[in-house]
């Protein structure tokens, strides 16, 4: 899928803080990072909980994708996962992202998360 998507435009590049993680490890003190080429997205994060993580994924339609993840915590927990999400713009004009998610391995559950693009 070649796209010149909302999902291209909003978030290659950019970087994100979570707005609301209830269920999850990444909190405020965790920073995402993200690449998109064509319809791959690749993804770094790390901070708070999370000593390193990886993402990759793909564009699934104008404004949605799904991402697999792994991370390393601060406490040596491996954990994998996979998600689908939501870009958006909020009123302020920043990306935001929103998340369905849960664990593959090192963990069970899963949960619901939002992120918005950082302002510098």
């Amino acid at each position: 899928m070649q796209t010149s998507s909302r999902v291209h435009e909003r978030l290659n590049n950019r970087r994100f803080t979570v707005a609301n993680n209830t269920q999850g490890l990444s909190g405020s003190g965790t920073a995402f990072h993200y690449q998109v080429e064509g319809d791959a997205i690749s993804g770094t994060y790390q901070g708070g909980r999370i000593r390193m993580g990886q993402q990759v994924g793909r564009v699934t339609g104008p404004n949605t994708l799904e991402l697999l993840y792994q991370c390393l915590t601060t406490e040596g927990e491996l954990l994998a996962g996979w998600s689908r999400g939501t870009v958006s713009v909020d009123h302020a004009g920043r990306t935001t992202l929103t998340f369905v998610w849960g664990w593959l391995s090192g963990a069970t559950g899963g949960g619901e998360s939002s992120y918005i693009e950082f302002t510098e």
